[in-house]
């Protein structure tokens, strides 16, 4: 199956364009959150070139964003380019379980296949065994106790889009990948 990031742009403003003043749109040379401004009446999601899979991450990090958040450029997160330290890497795999999760709900939700990341080409890029095991506990919990509202909401419309309706019906995806 081929996967259109035009498609997730379709599926995405409509529902939260209006209702949240955001919008997400593709082609940046690195993801990027922007909150509106004068320049823009809309917040920006703004994802890698057009990958399917930085989309569905940083419409995850939305996800999980509150309010305040959501007034700061890329969240207020700091963010340490590829070739982190140790401890650096750490951090950044504390900060990432949670859209990681829902990363891999939403490819699921589509059919698409996730790959946990490391984001880290320069220095170790392969993701820990604990960080793995993190994602994975953390998008048990999220099925079982549900996702933040807005993560809901997109990932039925992904279900609905694809015709996967049945997919978290039973627990293979979470063999599939990882």
């Amino acid at each position: 199956m081929s996967f259109n990031c035009s498609d997730l742009i379709q599926l995405f403003n409509p529902l939260f364009q209006t209702t949240e003043q955001t919008i997400l749109t593709g082609g940046g040379t690195e993801p990027l959150y922007l909150p509106k401004s004068i320049q823009s009446p809309y917040h920006q999601i703004i994802f890698t070139h057009d990958y399917f899979s930085s989309a569905l991450h940083e419409i995850a990090h939305w996800c999980i964003a509150g309010k305040e958040r959501r007034k700061q450029i890329d969240y207020g997160y700091w963010y340490q380019p590829d070739g982190r330290a140790e401890a650096d890497q750490t951090l950044f795999e504390q900060v990432e379980v949670k859209p990681q999760a829902i990363e891999w709900i939403f490819s699921a939700a589509a059919g698409a296949r996730f790959r946990v990341s490391a984001d880290n080409l320069h220095g170790d890029n392969k993701a820990s065994g604990p960080f793995k095991h993190s994602i994975y506990q953390q998008t048990l919990f999220y099925l079982h106790k549900g996702l933040p509202v807005q993560a809901e909401l997109f990932k039925q419309a992904l279900l609905d889009f694809y015709q996967r309706a049945d997919i978290f019906s039973t627990a293979v995806f979470l063999l599939e990948d990882l």
